[in-house]
Parts: structure tokens; C-alpha cells; sequence
């Protein structure tokens, strides 16, 4: 059940020892590597390997329903807002107060601990200080320095890092059946993100709007292309947005008005008002995330193509992969990532990828998009 852990050999060592050594044992971890690490699936085979009798064999009902997320004395949270609220964290200080079920441990899972603000944190960080004794905490983050300190200092640290790009490659190979040629493309462009690797492998029109994406670089030529080309990434990324959302917004919607007794698309009497719109204002939070999500990975790839650019600027790469040097992420680019390094010298690309980066973090801080791309966009276009 660790085999999706690809090139984690380090941290697995660790979460093998404390389930077979309870010296090594402890009530609060903290998982941290970059996205596509992996952090998800060691907290949940970590949770399962505690579970079961034989200590992780991946075939017993708490193993199975350890790794599914249906164990009862599991329960994983990943927000889909832009930050966990206190009152997403309090139920989860009084289920920490549970003794198990019926198993050894009662298992918390956050999956996003960076998302935790000064207020949630600190009535997590209660329950860390005076843990049951039987309740375990893995918190997720892409780094340390993405929780709050006084939670960290409080939390074993267990560091994932990022994975080969040949490994993930072969996995896509041998469990997704995906061809040779494209799993080494998608392994590439994904950065070792294995989310992203199977995504891409699987769905042409993730690897088509991929290519557009990077295509921006080439589109843009002055500032009236920057305005239209940022207009029209925030439209992509909010149609898709929606269409990861609609569906499930309109069912919960349908669920609540069930609840209620009432009858859908009309109005509801003054007294459950209340409970619609607090549903709507987190399908919006939630809506708003899914967006600002897109436009990352769009800035993140756009980022991996301005890095291949710089590469061959400064010769680490003869621009193809499996040449000297550094292989490219963008590796059925390589002549579009020549000719941009042709026309351009590196210290235009570094400041296009330090516009991009300011974008992203523009981004985090809830500017609003348009305008974070339309800056990002028109600091892309050529330089005299």
C-alpha cells in the first residue's frame, strides 16, 4: 500500500518505524513536500499501517477502508475554500476526544494545513497540546514554514521530496497503461506531480489546454495581446470552474431543500433563509478556489516554460530531452523553447518569471485575477 509513495523511501522509512516501534510514536505529524509529492497518500496509508493488525498490509478491511476514507475512526479533511475556518476545525477538537471505535487509534487527517488561519490554528493547536491518548493528528503542507510555528514546533516533521521524473513515468507505465512516449511527456510536464502526470495522461483536453496555456508566450507581442490573451485565461478558468462545481453545487442544493421539507425554486420562509445562504456563500468560497487553482497551475506551467527558455539561454540544455545538460520539462516543445530563447536574452526571462511569481502570489492574497494576469500577461510581451 505504499507503492503510490514513488522515490519516498526516506519518509516511508519513518511512518513504517513508528507503527512498528511505539518508542517512535507520537500524537501530532507533520507531512510536508511540494504538490504531487505524495502527502495525501502517506497520511492515508500511514493511518491505514496504524489500523491494522499486521501493521500495513494492505489487503485487511482497515487497511482497504483506511485508504478509501470510509474507516470509522478515519476522518480526512480537505477544504475546498481558501482557508479552514474555526468552525471547520472545532467538530474536529471534539471528535479528537473520541476514544476509537473500534480500532487501536482515532486518526485525523488535514490535508491542507497551510490553510489554516491565526484563529483556526490556535484552536487546533489547544488539542496538540493536550492530546488523548489515543488520537493521532497528520497535518499536510507543502512546507513547515506554511503552518503556524507553535503547531510545527509541536508536530513530528516528516519531509517528502520531490519524486523522479523516470519513476513516476514507469508508474504511469505499469498501473495506468499509458504508452511509453507519452508517460515520459506527461511525467515531464507535470514536474513529478503524480495528480497532475495521471490527469494529463488520461484526458487530451488537459494536455490541449496545456498547450495554450503555453502558448500565451508566443501569442503576446505588445500590450493590446497581453489585455486580450489575460482576458482570456480568466475565462478558461472560470468555465472550468464551474464545470467542476455546477453539478455538485445544484445537488447540494437539491439535498437542502429536501432537508427542509421545501420545494425547489421557491421561495423559502424567513426562518431557513439563513441555512441557503450559508450554503451558497460556500459553494462561492469554494467556486472562487477552484478558479484561483487553475490559473496556479496555468502560471506554474507557464513558469516551466520560461525555466526550459532560460536553461538553453544559458547552455545547461541543448533543448531536447536525453541531450547534455539539463532535460527540458517541455519536452515536445523543445523548438518553440529554442526560438524563444533566441529572441530574448536571460535577463528578460528572469524578469518574466519574476512577474509570474509576483502574479501568483498577487493571486494568494485575493487580488482580483484579471487584474493579476492582465500585469503578469503584459510584462511577457518583448522587450526592446
Amino acid at each position: 500500500m505504499w507503492d503510490d509513495l514513488v522515490g519516498q523511501d526516506a519518509a516511508v522509512a519513518v511512518l513504517r518505524g513508528a507503527v512498528a516501534d511505539p518508542s517512535a510514536m507520537t500524537h501530532a505529524w507533520l507531512l510536508t513536500g511540494p504538490p504531487g509529492s505524495g502527502r495525501s497518500n502517506a497520511a492515508r496509508a500511514f493511518a491505514a499501517a496504524l489500523l491494522c493488525p499486521r501493521g500495513g498490509c494492505g489487503e485487511c478491511h482497515e487497511c482497504t477502508t483506511a485508504l478509501a476514507g470510509t474507516h470509522a475512526d478515519v476522518e480526512v479533511v480537505a477544504t475546498e475554500a481558501t482557508i479552514l475556518r474555526r468552525q471547520d476545525v472545532e467538530p474536529l477538537v471534539q471528535l479528537a476526544q473520541r476514544s476509537p471505535s473500534g480500532g487501536r487509534w482515532r486518526i485525523i487527517v488535514i490535508e491542507d494545513a497551510d490553510r489554516l488561519n491565526e484563529t483556526s490554528g490556535n484552536v487546533l493547536l489547544k488539542a496538540i497540546e493536550e492530546p488523548p491518548p489515543r488520537t493521532v493528528w497528520v497535518l499536510c503542507a507543502p512546507s513547515p514554514q506554511d503552518v503556524l510555528v507553535t503547531i510545527r514546533s509541536r508536530s513530528r516533521s516528516v519531509v517528502l521530496r520531490v519524486p523522479p521524473v523516470d519513476a513516476v513515468a514507469r508508474l504511469l507505465v505499469e498501473r495506468d497503461g499509458v504508452e511509453p512516449e507519452l508517460a515520459d511527456a506527461v511525467a515531464h510536464a507535470s514536474q513529478s506531480h503524480i495528480g497532475l502526470a495521471r490527469r494529463l495522461a488520461r484526458d487530451p483536453e488537459a494536455r490541449a489546454r496545456r498547450r495554450e496555456v503555453l502558448d500565451l508566450a508566443r501569442r503576446i507581442r505588445g500590450v493590446p495581446d497581453a489585455v486580450l490573451a489575460a482576458g482570456d485565461l480568466v475565462e478558461v478558468a472560470q468555465a472550468e470552474a464551474r464545470a467542476a462545481t455546477e453539478e455538485r453545487d445544484a445537488e447540494e442544493k437539491s439535498r437542502l431543500y429536501r432537508a427542509l421539507g421545501a420545494e425547489e425554486g421557491k421561495p423559502l420562509p424567513p426562518a431557513l433563509r439563513s441555512q441557503l445562504k450559508s450554503l451558497e456563500e460556500e459553494q462561492k468560497r469554494r467556486a472562487t478556489r477552484a478558479q484561483r487553482d487553475v490559473l496556479d497551475r496555468a502560471m506554474t506551467d507557464l513558469l516551466s516554460l520560461y525555466r526550459d527558455v532560460l536553461l538553453v539561454q544559458l547552455g545547461a540544455s541543448d533543448g531536447a530531452s536525453g541531450g547534455r545538460g539539463i532535460d527540458l520539462v517541455n519536452v515536445e516543445l523543445a523548438d518553440a523553447v529554442r526560438t524563444l530563447a533566441a529572441d530574448s536574452t536571460p535577463e528578460q526571462t528572469l524578469r518574466r518569471m519574476d512577474a509570474i511569481g509576483t502574479a501568483r502570489e498577487r493571486l494568494a492574497a485575493n487580488v482580483a485575477p484579471l487584474l493579476a494576469v492582465e500585469a503578469m500577461a503584459v510584462a511577457l510581451r518583448p522587450q526592446g
